[in-house]
């Protein structure tokens, strides 16, 4: 499961740096009236307004992958086990509780009634 998180990680992060890459390199809005006084913007790669299109194509697919990747990396994180403290923490709570041995006919130790155990419990 850690490889699989990390290959995530990785794919989120690379998505990351190419959404960045990609919002730098469109034009906002205002761009195409300086095309129209003659820029140069018609005599890009692909052309007055098929850059426009093939950019903010690829940035909405990209963002769409990030949004996945972000769920599963969220996913992911929440369903590793929780561990808190030192192995040897838990196995000293988990061990069992031995009851003292009644010796010599006295009686066993009891435990507290209710009534007293109920007196404790905050409301």
């Amino acid at each position: 499961m850690n490889w699989f998180f990390s290959v995530v990680l990785t794919v989120h992060i690379l998505v990351a740096l190419a959404i960045i890459g990609l919002v730098l390199m469109q034009h906002g809005k205002g761009a195409d009236m300086g095309a129209a006084f003659g820029s140069g913007a018609s005599g890009s790669l692909f052309g007055a307004t098929g850059s426009a299109n093939f950019l903010s194509r690829t940035t909405g697919v990209l963002a769409a992958v990030f949004f996945v990747t972000s769920l599963t990396l969220a996913y992911v994180a929440s369903n590793k086990p929780k561990t808190t403290g030192s192995v040897m923490q838990e196995t000293v709570q988990s061990q069992p509780v031995s009851q003292p041995a009644s010796g010599g006919g006295g009686s066993p130790v009891q435990p507290a009634d209710a009534a007293s155990r109920a007196k404790d419990i905050p409301k």
